[in-house]
């Protein structure tokens, strides 16, 4: 029997429906370890390839345009080329608790050292737009051994930050260039992958869903950078509630313009995608930043036919005011969104142009992105990020003036949103942040303010502090203070 849902053992050719609490309930009665059946990101993606390992995992449009000439990567190739990478690592020195940097745009070779670094060690993406004390302050945090980064490329100024950096990194062994001028050297990275056998881990690793998978950065209250660690188990479970909440298919695409470095873009949209047997249209190195992928967006619909159209607000509103023109986008049966609130405005029109709902999503970095979701068989509430996915919870939580707990709120009462589940983190890789990072055991703080209604639907009404969203990016007002106040 064919199942619906490679990653989940107890599902068969159709997936459940949650129309009401007591269907999720009943769906929970079953033990989630007794369901999933992936313990690392590297076996998710292998399940991926089971439907058909010759189908295209990635297609990377080097310029955005429907008509590019694509690198295409079946799941068969993405598979042997991030083994390959696997075992370049190992033969670098990279063992389970060694961390690989990523500095690295939307190649394919991006994906490739991503999901090799978690099988051979710890991957630890890196926003490459940041500046090189910042950048440098992440892989020292992370004790980063190999950094990954992207050679000398008109255009860009990677390789330049990785020239101002590499010597304040203690911890640094080594360096991998991907592409860019001189990009077939000896420590070019196509080069050293091509040398390692592609069918077997040479280390002889068996993953476990404990072992640490990555350290994904994030913003904090203080503007010093955090560290979160992720555990496979908690990757592997975002995988597997976005392909069941989205209702994910084999052979599916999806217009891929997140950045790796983005739990948004590395966890819900990569991994989810290529662990329930879709293929990722990648939209050039830039994603979502290249305006040519907006300009271009219909017409992309049309040819590569997606179900969704999932990025940040700012993506999806801007969409609005990009003429269909004579574009099939029949495709399209949601809008979804998440990194920050979709203005209720935003989605009132994108339901009203497309005649798709709008299903708006809830997490952090710390939760490993999507906690809650706007379900798909339940009235959507425009405004609301909709229920927790199944097996995890939300609380509403009164904290006192040191963030200690107090009690939990009653319907429709304002508090601090805090969240449990598989996929909730431990705690950051600097044990000085975990301070009043959770309110109880298992409980992350969000730093959010929220509600929930009577009927369970979650309500965002701010942010406990005054951080800055933007793109679905979080920052901290303090940095770009201190760049004002440096004018005279």
């Amino acid at each position: 029997m064919s199942r619906a849902m490679p990653l989940d053992r107890c599902i068969g050719e159709a997936l459940p429906s949650f129309a009401s609490a007591d269907d999720v309930a009943a769906f929970e009665r079953t033990p989630y370890t007794e369901r999933i059946a992936a313990a690392s990101t590297f076996d998710a993606i292998k399940l991926g390839a089971v439907h058909d390992p010759d189908a295209v995992a990635i297609r990377f449009l080097p310029t955005a345009h429907p008509d590019d000439a694509p690198v295409v990567l079946t799941y068969r190739q993405l598979i042997e080329r991030s083994t390959q990478a696997a075992n370049m690592l190992h033969a670098l020195g990279v063992g389970p608790t060694d961390v690989v940097s990523i500095l690295l745009p939307l190649l394919p070779q991006a994906f490739i050292a991503l999901f090799g670094a978690e099988a051979a060690g710890i991957a630890n993406p890196v926003n490459p737009l940041l500046e090189p004390h910042q950048i440098a302050e992440i892989l020292t945090a992370a004790g980063t051994k190999v950094l990954i980064a992207l050679g000398p490329t008109p255009g860009t100024d990677i390789w330049e930050k990785v020239a101002k950096v590499a010597d304040k990194i203690p911890t640094l062994k080594g360096i991998v260039q991907v592409g860019g001028v001189n990009g077939d050297g000896a420590g070019a990275f196509d080069k050293l992958i091509a040398a390692q056998p592609s069918d077997r881990l040479i280390s002889g690793r068996q993953i476990a869903s404990k072992d640490i998978a990555a350290y994904f950065h994030t913003g904090g209250t203080t503007g010093t950078p955090k560290l979160v660690v992720h555990t496979h188990a908690n990757q592997v479970y975002q995988a597997w509630a976005c392909n069941l909440m989205l209702q994910s298919k084999p052979g599916k695409s999806l217009l891929y313009g997140m950045p790796l470095f983005h739990v948004g873009g590395s966890l819900t949209q990569a991994l989810a995608t290529l662990s329930g047997g879709g293929s990722l249209i990648v939209l050039s190195p830039a994603g979502w930043r290249n305006p040519a992928a907006l300009k271009n967006l219909w017409p992309l619909v049309e040819k590569f036919r997606p179900e969704i159209l999932s990025s940040v607000p700012t993506v999806l509103a801007a969409a609005l005011s990009v003429p269909v023109g004579n574009a099939d986008i029949s495709s399209l049966k949601y809008s979804a969104g998440g990194g920050s609130a979709i203005p209720v405005a935003v989605g009132k029109a994108l339901q009203a142009k497309f005649k798709t709902p709008v299903i708006e999503v809830y997490g952090m970095t710390e939760t490993a992105s999507v906690h809650t979701i706007a379900y798909l068989d339940r009235p959507i509430r425009l405004g609301s990020v909709g229920h927790p996915v199944p097996y995890s919870r939300v609380r509403i939580v009164k904290l006192d003036a040191d963030d200690h707990f107090e009690r939990d709120c009653a319907s429709n009462e304002i508090g601090v949103v805090a969240m449990a589940g598989p996929g909730v983190f431990g705690g950051y890789l600097n044990a000085t942040h975990n301070a009043h990072a959770f309110i109880e055991p298992g409980w992350v703080n969000s730093g959010d303010l929220g509600r929930l209604d009577d009927d369970g639907y979650l309500w965002i009404t701010g942010r406990a502090k005054d951080l800055v969203i933007r793109g679905g990016h979080n920052i901290d007002p303090a940095p770009i203070e201190e760049v004002l106040f440096q004018h005279p």
